[in-house]
């Protein structure tokens, strides 16, 4: 019997054949003897091999992701101690600043300057508001509320006068508009702040 024969007569295999098989032919036999050791091998690669290699393949992806975290820590931590150095310069710079603030505010002085600037710039003042004194954690603001007449370009002198003052003042709440009496000239209203240091008792 050829092999093409025997392939054929499997076709036709049942248990009674499969008892037979001990005295099948030769290369029947080795068929069916691969033909087993095929389904044993692929049984054993599918439930025994395949999990392990989703459990490496998954251990893998995590170990590149504990590595990344592990780099960023450990570059964290290599600078850690010129972060702590930076931070103290800043603090350090930030008190200096500080006391170069006054540590008290000349009221007085402070109307006339802003008088002054004003006048200079060709504005006319309707009002100064000082608004009292409002203390944060190291320093404290002291707002006025004030209200000048004029043209954009007198404003624009104003507000540069203001920038050369000996003191910081800064600006905010501004609202410009026009003259309701047909003059062309332009009102502004806005706040100007000026700052003092605390001291350490206030504080």
């Amino acid at each position: 019997m050829g092999i093409s024969d025997s392939l054929g007569s499997l076709n036709d295999l049942s248990i009674d054949d499969l008892r037979e098989l001990p005295t099948a032919p030769l290369p029947v036999r080795l068929l069916a003897i691969a033909v087993v050791g095929v389904v044993l091998v692929a049984a054993y690669w599918y439930f025994m091999v395949k999990p392990h290699m989703e459990r490496i393949e998954g251990l893998t992806r995590q170990e590149s992701t504990l590595r990344h975290d592990y780099d960023d820590a450990a570059a964290k931590a290599a600078n850690l101690d010129a972060y702590k150095v930076q931070l103290e310069e800043m603090r350090h710079d930030f008190a200096v600043m500080l006391r170069q603030l006054p540590d008290n505010i000349d009221i007085e002085s402070l109307l006339v300057d802003l008088s002054q600037t004003s006048v200079a710039a060709g504005l006319n003042v309707e009002y100064f508001r000082p608004q009292g004194e409002v203390q944060q954690e190291f320093y404290a603001e002291y707002p006025i509320q004030l209200r000048v007449a004029g043209s954009y370009h007198e404003f624009g002198d104003f507000v540069s006068g203001l920038s050369t003052l000996p003191r910081i003042v800064t600006l905010s709440n501004i609202d410009i508009k026009g003259d309701a009496s047909g003059t062309g000239d332009l009102t502004m209203d806005l706040t100007a702040t000026t700052y003092r240091y605390l001291t350490e008792d206030e504080q």
